[in-house]
């Protein structure tokens, strides 16, 4: 079968390789589409040693059932289904209580991160991987996995600030931004306030329910502050999908006293705290600082219920699998809006 493989660091290159087996309670998946995730460019960027290599990339998986390894049972050949990537160790106390993104024992990965992921015609991934989505389009369930589930983890862990009139602030209307936006109009009475330095991506968190946008620029706290209001007030949720210094810099420069940042983008950022009484603080007292990883199966299922009742929607640009280098390029260079999705 054809695969797109990370052969060394930094190296990505289609390949022919065996179609897999699926070993006892595995399942063999035909790939249907494969989501483009910034997190693919920091394992590409990753120093030697720190992933296997050679390594199928691709976390963000839809398909469907096409072979039942020994043991597995409810699931029929030709089902959808959408892949929940993180394999936990099962035993510890976060996987215990549902939460193997937050497990204590195997360091971060799962599929398409410390073993073979979506980027190929098909994959193996274990049967407690998959969740049904019934008649959702697969290039639309493939970006749920990650692009949807991990801000929704994120305004999950958001829940009781919530309140409805309350403000937030969602920076940077990508491939996580623009779904945030979505679940937070779908899912809550807040006042969305998108940030982005792009225009067609402040025009797309317009369409998908922003009531306020915002360019991102050198006076962005101050036309954020018109709408929030000034210290001590201010944005009661602070949701930032890029994580540089500019856009902590503007999260800590606009959130309320008490209220939440919580730092999605994995962009390499600093955020300085010093728990002093400084004039403008470097984070204002009371503010909880969150850094959300991924979410847990419960939520994947619940995202996908949002998608089939057509309340949140990837913004997709797809690709054929033989130019998913290309794709990665694109992404590296800004020039993908909403979602790029792979087709094998």
């Amino acid at each position: 079968m054809r695969a797109v493989r990370m052969t060394a660091p930094g190296v990505l290159e289609q390949v022919e390789v065996p179609t897999p087996t699926p070993g006892p309670g595995e399942v063999l998946v035909r790939v249907g589409a494969v989501g483009a995730c910034h997190s693919d460019l920091h394992i590409l960027d990753s120093p030697p040693g720190l992933y296997p290599t050679p390594i199928t990339l691709g976390h963000e998986i839809a398909g469907t059932v096409d072979t039942l390894g020994d043991g597995v049972t409810g699931w029929s050949a030709g089902e959808r289904v959408a892949v929940y990537g993180i394999i936990g160790c099962g035993t510890c106390r976060g996987c215990l209580r549902g939460r193997e993104n937050e497990c204590r024992t195997v360091p971060v990965g799962g599929i398409g991160l410390s073993r073979d992921g979506g980027l190929a015609e098909h994959v193996v991934v274990p049967a407690s991987r998959l969740l049904p989505v019934g008649d959702l389009e697969v290039t639309q369930a493939a970006p749920l996995t990650d692009a949807g589930l991990t801000p929704y983890h994120a305004i999950e862990l958001a829940r009781p600030a919530l309140r409805p009139g309350t403000s937030v602030v969602v920076i940077g209307i990508g491939g996580l931004g623009h779904m945030a936006v979505q679940i937070l109009a779908a899912t809550t009475a807040v006042r969305i306030i998108a940030v982005d330095s792009n225009v067609a991506a402040l025009d797309l968190a317009t369409r998908v329910g922003a009531h306020h946008v915002v360019p991102a620029g050198p006076d962005t706290v101050d036309r954020i502050r018109e709408l929030v209001g000034p210290a001590p007030d201010g944005a009661d949720v602070v949701i930032d999908c890029v994580g540089v210094d500019a856009t902590l810099t503007t999260a800590r420069g606009v959130v309320a006293t008490g209220g939440r940042l919580l730092l999605v983008g994995l962009g390499g950022g600093t955020l300085p705290v010093r728990p002093v009484a400084d004039e403008p603080p470097t984070v204002p007292f009371g503010t909880s600082v969150t850094v959300p990883f991924w979410g847990t199966r419960a939520e994947l299922q619940e995202v996908i219920a949002l998608g089939r009742a057509g309340l949140l929607a990837a913004d997709v640009q797809t690709f054929p699998l033989e130019r998913a280098p290309e794709a990665y390029d694109l992404l590296r260079a800004g020039d993908i809006h909403g979602r790029a999705v792979i087709v094998p």
